[in-house]
């Protein structure tokens, strides 16, 4: 019995773990926008312009670099608790951009605590195209 649970356990280890890529999110994001905008294409030029952007909703956390550095490579530390946070772009974190919930999650609090508002599929799209060209 102890054996056959074993097998079991390294069998269900070995089948790939599904995860979303980041072309994939990319790419969902950029169908809902194009939906709005038809003939969309997501630009990294645009999702660098609001990772940099100066929102200035608070003085802490004007904008996306405050916590995540000018550098999306590099890892930051979060401007108000001083947590420690890994680098945004896939090129330095291969974990990062392989979960639609867990991005759909961070683009929810992000957007609404530095942008003040929720973020366009179209803005997604393109934050996500400028992480995955390596920010």
């Amino acid at each position: 019995m102890l054996k056959q649970a074993l097998v079991a356990t390294l069998l269900l280890a070995a089948l790939p773990v599904a995860a979303d890529t980041p072309q994939q999110l990319i790419a969902g994001y950029a169908a809902q926008a194009a939906s709005n905008q038809p003939g969309f294409v997501p630009s990294a030029e645009r999702g660098r312009q609001l990772y940099m952007n100066r929102f200035a909703l608070a003085d802490k956390m004007p904008n996306c670099a405050a916590c995540h550095t000018e550098k999306p490579v590099a890892p930051g530390t979060h401007v108000i608790t001083g947590k420690a946070i890994q680098p945004l772009a896939p090129a330095a974190n291969p974990e990062r951009l392989t979960s639609s919930s867990k991005v759909e999650k961070w683009f929810k609090r992000n957007c609404s605590e530095v942008v003040g508002r929720e973020c366009t599929a179209a803005e997604k799209a393109d934050f996500l195209q400028f992480l995955a060209n390596g920010g």
